[in-house]
């Protein structure tokens, strides 16, 4: 069976619209590309799904302004109904697979 890909998307708390990337490598993200890509110097994994992650800046509440990102917190609220009304996603987040983050 082949293997199947997933497109990555930027969610970024200014826009309504998640916007593809891709790794630079073609296949998955390293951690100097994700911090220029999130604008961060540290990143954590939000675990959606077996297969399905968001990767956020770890320090974006720490920003002022802080911006929370709708879209990301909603997928994760979804996901994870433990987080539902106990914590929120600020700053850009990266959707996408497990593989995609090595």
């Amino acid at each position: 069976m082949p293997k199947t890909t997933y497109q990555p998307h930027l969610l970024d708390p200014h826009s309504a619209q998640p916007q593809p990337v891709s790794p630079a490598n073609g296949r998955s993200f390293k951690l100097a590309e994700l911090y220029t890509m999130l604008d961060c110097q540290r990143v954590d994994v939000v675990r959606l799904t077996p297969e399905l992650i968001l990767i956020i800046d770890d320090e974006g509440k720490f920003r002022s302004p802080a911006y929370l990102n709708l879209l990301a917190t909603y997928l994760w609220h979804q996901h994870q109904p433990a987080a539902r009304g106990v914590d929120c996603i600020v700053g850009r987040a990266i959707l996408c697979h497990d593989n995609q983050f090595r």
